[in-house]
């Protein structure tokens, strides 16, 4: 089986060293995808795939895999969800963090083998600040997501929510200048 947590560990060794420049979420999918299918032999490495194309029960909180790496019966299938946000929002980010989480375990219900989401951040308050309440303390005090989590702001803050099944801990890793990324196998 893949180890999808070396191969992104990998992948931003490569970048520093290489000086790849990763500007936005779409530059990482893409730097990531030909990283990942020059190293892989056997398998498929394909973008924004459809739950569809690999299982019968496509009702997910998405419908979109960020990355599929998969062999040719599809007897072996990965799925790798990206996020690298740019222009603030903390709260309704972190909750997105959630939301592919949510996503990986559903694809781990549908038969996929291993899953993980990467995080890639530029702004210090998505790993650190005053406010460690709510859906802070998850990204910033105790570095685990987890449980029931509550949407953070809008009309629905409060009222809506996602259940994860399982308990996720990761650390931030400081990687270019002043960016931090953490990954997450479910």
């Amino acid at each position: 089986m893949l180890d999808l947590r070396k191969f992104v560990e990998d992948f931003f060794m490569y970048t520093q060293a290489n000086k790849v420049e990763i500007y936005n979420e779409f530059s990482l999918q893409h730097e990531m995808g030909i990283f990942l299918r020059e190293r892989l032999q056997g398998y498929r490495v394909q973008f924004e795939r459809n739950v569809s194309y690999f299982a019968t029960d496509n009702k997910t909180i998405k419908k979109e895999i960020d990355i599929t790496i998969f062999n040719e019966d599809k007897s072996e299938k990965y799925a790798i969800e990206l996020k690298c946000p740019l222009n603030g929002q903390y709260p309704e980010q972190m909750y997105s963090f959630v939301k592919d989480i949510k996503f990986l375990e559903e694809l781990k219900d549908r038969g996929f083998n291993k899953t993980a989401t990467v995080t890639l951040v530029s702004d210090r308050p998505f790993y650190e600040g005053r406010n460690n309440e709510g859906i802070y303390k998850y990204f910033r005090e105790e570095y685990a997501v987890y449980g029931q989590i509550f949407k953070p702001t809008g009309t629905m803050k409060g009222k809506d929510f996602i259940i994860l099944k399982g308990r996720y801990e990761f650390s931030w890793k400081s990687v270019f200048n002043n960016s931090r990324y953490y990954v997450i196998e479910v």
